[in-house]
Order: structure tokens, then sequence, then C-alpha cells
């Protein structure tokens, strides 16, 4: 190992404390499981063949997503910037899955 290697200190994760490693973990974890699960979701779901349909449908899986994020955000975050932003997503994104679905409802 040269010299400079040995005096440089490291940086990124290995220089956290270990105290502070899992601060905030479960809701991250659990952040990016809910998106998996939703990302897996959309790519099971059969098409219909009707562009529109689609669309609706798989946005319909993208904003529960969003919302199961912004209510862990809720849940677990210590921002208040970003859990008022949390707020604002459940609002809009209630409202647009409801929009999706009165018009899936007219489809069928």
């Amino acid at each position: 190992m040269s010299a400079h290697a040995q005096s440089t200190p490291a940086t990124g994760p290995a220089t956290v404390p270990m105290s502070d490693m899992h601060k905030g973990a479960t809701g991250a974890h659990d952040m990016k499981g809910s998106m998996m699960m939703g990302m897996e979701e959309m790519q099971k779901m059969p098409m219909s063949g009707n562009t529109d349909k689609d669309f609706a449908m798989m946005m319909k899986i993208h904003h529960q997503q969003a919302l199961n994020m912004a209510e862990m955000q809720l849940k677990t975050g210590k921002s208040p910037e970003m859990k008022a932003m949390a707020k604002q997503i459940i609002v809009a994104q209630k409202k647009e899955i409801a929009q999706f679905d009165k018009w899936l409802a007219k489809q069928k």
C-alpha cells in the first residue's frame, strides 16, 4: 500500500459511526421494498391492448407506491420539509387515484 493510500482517510459509508449506521434504515429499506413490489406488480399486470386503460391501471399502481412511500416518510422521516412534501403527495396522489378509478369504472 502506498504512503498516500495509508494516510488518506476513507470516505463514504465506512466512516459513518456504527451507532449511526441503522438510523432511518428501516424506513429506507421499507420504501425500497414497497417500490420493488410495485414494479413487480406492474410487470406482472397483463396488458389489455387498450393504451388508455393500460396507462390508467399502471399509473394507479405507480401512484399507490408513491402513497406507500409518503406514508413511510411520515412514519420514520425526520425532516419537516420532507414530511410536508409527503403530506402534499398523499393528498395529490389520492385525488389522482380516485380519478383513475372513476375513469376505469366507466370502461367496464
